[in-house]
This record gives C-alpha cells, structure tokens and sequence, in this order.
C-alpha cells in the first residue's frame, strides 16, 4: 500500500554517498587469466571493485573520474601469499622468544603486516595463529584501524598430542598444551568447530613433524587418515577449506587420500603423492625461498642446532620436488612461509620458483589466479578483472623478463586506493 510520506520527514532519511570511480592507466598490463600482456590497459574500478577493463583505444573517461596514471609501468593483481604467519618474528627463534610477554607477538605483527602489503601482497592467508590474532588483525584492517592485505584467517593450528604445532619446548611442569589439539575423529571435529565459531575462514592441520618444534621430524606422520578425513569432512560441511602441514610422504599422501584441499610445504612428496595430488585436484604449497634465510641468520637468531639440521636435510629435496611436481603438471600456488624469514621479503620466492621449472608468467599466475582458485576466492582477487577488487600494483620493468622486478614493487593499490607509492 502506498503511504505518503512529508517532505520534511524525506530530508532527514539517510542518503547513500555517490559511488567513487576511479581509473588506472599504464603502459602494459599482465593479463594472469589469458596468460598475456596487454598494451595501454584502462581500468575502471567503481567503490572498490572493478567494472570494467579497455585499451587506451576503447576506453572512455568516465565524468568525474580520479585518475592514477601509472605511465612507463607494468601493472599486475595484487599478490596472493598462500602460508603466512604474521605473529611470527625470524630475528627471534628457538628459547629467545621467552624473553616478550604473550601479546608481543600480535602487537609486533601490525608491522608484519603493513610489510606483506607494501611487498605487494594485498591478501594473504594466514595459517595459525595464538589468540585467533588473525581474526584480529582482518577485522582491525577492515574497519580502517591498520594497514595490511586481505587476510583469510586460520585461527589455531589443529593438532595431535606432541606433534608439530602443539606446545613443545616446555618440560611438564608448565603443563603447555597447544590450544587445537586433538586425539581421535571426534575431538578434532569439535577443533574444526571451534575454530570456525571464533572466525576461521580456513582450517589448518599439522599431518606431519615439523623444522621449527621440538621432538617431531619432518617426515613423520602425526595424525591418521582417519583423523585427517574427520577434519576436511567437518569443514567442508561448514564450507571451509582445510590445508595440512605436511612434509612426509605418507602424510602428505594421506591429507590428500583425506580430501584435504591445500598441502603445505610437501618437502618429501614422491611420484605417488604427486600422482594422488593430480588425481584428487589438491594443490601443493611449497615454501622453496625461506631457507637461504633459515641457513644464513637462524643462528644468529636462536635457532637451535636441531632445527637447523631438519632444514639442511629437507631444503634441497623440497626444491627437487617442486621441480618434478610442476613437470608432472600438479597444482602449485605461492606459499612463503613468511614469518620464518622476514614478511617484506616474500617476494624472493618468485625467483627460486623459475629457477626451479616455472616461467615467470606461471610464477606470477600460482601468486594470482590460482591462488585464488584454491582459496574459492575467483570472484574477488587474483586477476584485474570485472567484479574483482582493484587490488593492482606496478613495477618499473617487466617482470616477464626479469622476475626480481617482483621484489621491488613501485604502486600498491588495494580496493582502489593508493596505499603505496615509490
């Protein structure tokens, strides 16, 4: 039923503000879907997201416009990094890290991520955290309290009893316990549970022994298949995607026999769990950069010989791997590990993936499109594309034929702002 409403009363309801465009121009443009370069791109990007992508020659100047000219540059998607732990310190390794109160850690994270994005990262997924900081930290970013990419938050890392990413460098006494540990199905549904009820929006599991814990070895399997595949059916009936620290192959090749969705780091991963990974649509997080850092400061740093000594062993097999992982033509996004060397460093990655098999342009494609892929995130990040957030960034040169470009990016624009400018 029509009702009439007075002038009067029509002057104090709220006016929605006029949508902002913005247009951002440059001398070429890397296509990651099309897998090309495109000369004079023009992208119209209206409150945030883009609406539309031309050529200088088709492009229309829209009235009213803000124009960022980005002349003599190459522009590209924001980056995506797939492993990151922003609460994590690299100049602070093994007992040293006693020394801070709980809540150094996220408080020194602020930096971490500030850092991740004026890298170039305008989202990363961040997979474990203490005091669900993460979820923090989005939210903090998101209502415009502090600077940082778009994060995909993990909450804790699930675990099994004394396994890698449980409390294990304490004695008995201080009766430590990670907070997501979990024996048997049952307890690590309720795990995935709680994880999602305090805001997880990915699950993370640790499958297998780790570099950096105390007690576990890379190689080891720490939680059943069946236990694996409680965790992947329980997030996946909350519509979340799980990804598993693994470094085994047995683990490996049970988080994906699991319906795990992403395996992390996948150092001793064989020509079966290459297969498997293929067969089943799982996509490997191979972390080949962080370990010239580990090698060259971890001492220094604290880390103790022990861990050290994992990374020596397992280093140069991972980048093997990764190299017959991509020949066999098995699914890899770009994954650091920032945090176990420094966050605006990240970067470096690009180069040891082609020097490890990849072309520059699938480099780049596995840090945009199919990042977004295995985040289920292709209607929002990873490519400059219609309906996508005008998260965009330029470099001087061209990274196609020289991949270092990447580590010095000139241009961070995320949602259509500026939020960086050299």
């Amino acid at each position: 039923m029509f009702r009439y409403v007075a002038a009067a009363a029509l002057a104090t309801l709220p006016v929605a503000a006029e949508a902002e465009t913005v247009l951002v121009t440059a001398d070429r443009m890397i296509d990651v879907l099309a897998g090309r370069v495109v000369e004079q791109p023009v992208i119209t990007i209206v409150d945030g997201r883009i609406t539309r992508v031309d050529t200088g020659a088709a492009a229309a100047t829209p009235e009213g416009a803000r124009r960022i000219d980005l002349a003599g540059k190459t522009i590209l998607p924001g980056l995506i990094d797939m492993h990151v732990h922003l609460d994590s310190n690299p100049e602070y390794g093994g007992y040293s890290s006693l020394q801070f109160t709980d809540l150094f850690w996220p408080v020194q994270g602020v930096g971490n991520a500030r850092d991740m994005l004026q890298a170039g990262f305008t989202t990363i997924r961040n997979v474990g955290a203490d005091g669900y900081s993460d979820v923090a930290y989005k939210q903090a970013i998101e209502e415009g309290l502090m600077e940082g990419p778009r994060i995909v938050p993990a909450g804790h890392a699930l675990s099994a009893t004394g396994g890698h990413c449980d409390q294990t460098y304490l004695p008995p006494s201080f009766e430590a316990v990670g907070k997501a540990v979990g024996d048997g199905p049952q307890e690590l549904r309720k795990r995935v549970r709680e994880q999602r009820k305090y805001g997880a929006e990915v699950i993370k599991v640790c499958a297998t022994g780790g570099v950096f814990s105390r007690n576990t070895e890379p190689g080891q399997q720490q939680l059943s298949e069946e236990e694996l595949r409680a965790i992947a059916d329980e997030a996946h009936q909350w519509g979340l995607k799980v990804a598993a620290h693994a470094h085994g192959a047995a683990g490996i090749k049970a988080a994906i026999r699991a319906g795990i969705d992403t395996i992390e780091h996948a150092s001793l991963i064989d020509a079966e769990g290459i297969r498997l990974a293929k067969e089943h649509g799982a996509w490997l997080a191979m972390d080949i950069f962080n370990t010239e850092y580990t090698q060259a400061e971890g001492a220094r740093n604290g880390v103790m010989e022990d861990n050290l000594r994992k990374d020596r062993e397992i280093a140069q097999i991972q980048r093997d791997n990764f190299r017959k992982a991509h020949a066999a033509g098995a699914k890899i996004v770009f994954a650091t590990d920032a945090g176990v060397m420094p966050h605006g460093t990240a970067a470096g990655q690009f180069r040891v993936m082609t020097e490890y098999g990849m072309t520059p342009m699938e480099a780049i494609q596995a840090a945009t499109t199919s990042a977004a892929q295995a985040l289920g995130r292709t209607g929002d990040v990873g490519a400059i594309a219609v309906g996508r957030y005008g998260d965009i960034i330029a470099v001087d040169g061209d990274p196609l034929a020289n991949i270092r470009e990447l580590e010095d990016v000139d241009v961070v624009i995320k949602g259509g702002e500026v939020v960086k400018n050299d």
